[in-house]
């Protein structure tokens, strides 16, 4: 399955922290688009080319987004995009407070846990318009494959005053010190020292 779910749930104060994962082989692909409703949320939308973490987002955020936490934090390996503009060891990385993107960016700096600030520009929005349905959950084009995604996510956190997105490989394609070739726990120490922060 694309969509392995949620991984974790903990709450540390009133911070609300879900952990995504998703395997990148594998993935059932949808052959012809089809609509749907998520649950709770007014808009239709079409689902089609294996996009399965992106709609599987639309139940679990929203419902998340739902109880309103001051802190919505998601990690997903969402998009190859996001690996060819910054390879696989800088992860992309989206918030609707860019104080709060700032603070992850030094703080991932000092624990050598780094991540890149990607921008959520609104110009982008309107690649999900859909003949079939309100939403569309692939762009119409080719191009920013990460923010278009980013703002795909955007779209159902209307609630929750700050949320942080994180797109990443989690995975060590070569050698190094201290990190052999394989799967990788990127951005836990920075997200875990972000987290402290806010709620000491």
């Amino acid at each position: 399955m694309g969509f392995q779910g949620v991984g974790n749930v903990r709450f540390i104060g009133r911070a609300y922290w879900r952990v995504f994962c998703r395997q990148s082989e594998g993935c059932a692909k949808t052959e012809s688009p089809s609509t749907f409703s998520p649950k709770g949320f007014s808009q239709k939308i079409i689902g089609a080319t294996g996009f399965e973490p992106a709609t599987s987002w639309t139940q679990i955020g929203s419902k998340a987004d739902a109880e309103k936490p001051d802190l919505l934090i998601d990690l997903a390996t969402l998009t190859g995009a996001a690996r060819i503009a910054l390879g696989p060891e800088l992860p992309a990385a989206y918030s609707t407070d860019p104080e709060l993107l700032a603070a992850l960016q030094r703080i991932g700096d000092e624990e050598m846990d780094p991540i890149w600030p990607m921008p959520l520009w609104a110009g982008y929005d309107d690649e999900f318009s859909s003949k079939v349905a309100d939403l569309g959950n692939v762009s119409a084009g080719s191009f920013a494959g990460s923010p278009v995604a980013a703002l795909f996510l955007k779209r159902f956190v209307t609630a929750t005053p700050r949320w942080l997105h994180i797109d990443l490989y989690a995975w060590n394609p070569k050698e190094r010190p201290g990190r052999p070739v394989g799967a990788e726990a990127q951005c836990v120490r920075s997200v875990y020292r972000l987290i402290r922060s806010r709620c000491a």
